[in-house]
């Protein structure tokens, strides 16, 4: 397992690398939609697998849809793909550990934004002119009971459930990165995403194909000014949650540690060059003074 400021080293340089993949457009953009329509995955999968659960009212509905919706974050990284909420750690790292500058780092996150937006409505298209979530279907209604929930609430629900929703994408992420053995990274994205999908918690970038569905159906609640206000709020949570909770934290605990482990080098090797000093002492002695 990495150390922590080894993690954060690593995600500082990712950033970079992000950077540098959006001085090309042309891939950038195509990295940015894949990302958009592999999270859609976890939208069609969650009301295809819990959809019928939710519209026979069981109680085992929120935990059938966060098991399955892992799916699309695991495809996320193991395919690879450029996903706003992820970055939204990887930037922050990147910039307080100064390999990237801040403007630089909202720059990539806004287009990063754009790609999976666009990514996630041509998905959602597709899907629509399936047929698989149209209306009188068990996940059409699953579809259409989430964004008539979805629009009920609060801009500070929507918010705070934006930040805690990140905060465990995140650290989904943050804790995959760290670890060696493949089993035990997708092993944490599961479990970190069951939580948030089981919570209720609100992703941006699911949103964008849960609304996208909505408007393509032409379903009650599912408007652009609803769609913008949900992008809005909940992608403003996701910032916070993944940026601040998780990307300030570890940045500064990482750097901390750094300070740590360069006290500990220092002192260590200041031991040894004392103990060299005294055996080379004991080796060559000084001479007693000579009586004139």
């Amino acid at each position: 397992m990495l150390s922590i400021p080894e993690a954060v080293d690593h995600q500082a340089h990712t950033a970079v690398d992000k950077v540098d993949l959006a001085r090309d457009p042309g891939l950038f953009l195509v990295r940015t939609m894949l990302a958009g329509a592999y999270i859609g995955i976890g939208v069609i999968i969650m009301v295809t697998a819990g959809g019928p659960l939710k519209m026979a009212g069981s109680p085992w509905a929120p935990l059938v849809q966060g098991l399955v919706f892992g799916v699309a974050l695991t495809i996320v990284v193991v395919a690879g793909a450029e996903l706003a909420t992820s970055s939204m750690m990887y930037l922050t790292q990147g910039a307080l550990r100064r390999t990237i500058t801040w403007g630089r780092a909202g720059v990539v996150l806004l287009a990063t934004m754009v790609g999976n937006l666009i990514g996630a409505m041509i998905f959602a298209a597709l899907v629509h002119f399936s047929g698989v979530t149209a209306p009188g279907t068990d996940p059409g209604d699953a579809i259409a009971w989430m964004i008539e929930h979805k629009a009920a609430e609060t801009n500070a629900q929507l918010f705070f459930r934006g930040v805690l929703c990140n905060l465990m994408v995140c650290l989904a992420i943050w804790c995959s990165n760290r670890l060696r053995s493949e089993g035990a990274r997708i092993a944490a994205i599961f479990a970190c995403v069951m939580v948030f999908i089981t919570s209720g918690f609100e992703h941006v970038v699911a949103n964008m194909t849960t609304f996208s569905l909505g408007l393509y159906g032409d379903l009650p609640g599912a408007t652009v000014g609803e769609m913008a206000r949900n992008i809005a709020l909940v992608g403003l949570g996701n910032l916070v949650g993944g940026g601040l909770l998780v990307g300030a934290a570890y940045a500064y605990r990482g750097r901390s540690g750094a300070v740590v482990a360069a006290a500990a080098a220092a002192s260590a090797h200041e031991d040894a060059a004392a103990t060299v000093t005294t055996a080379d002492e004991d080796a060559h002695p000084a001479l007693e003074p000579v009586a004139q």
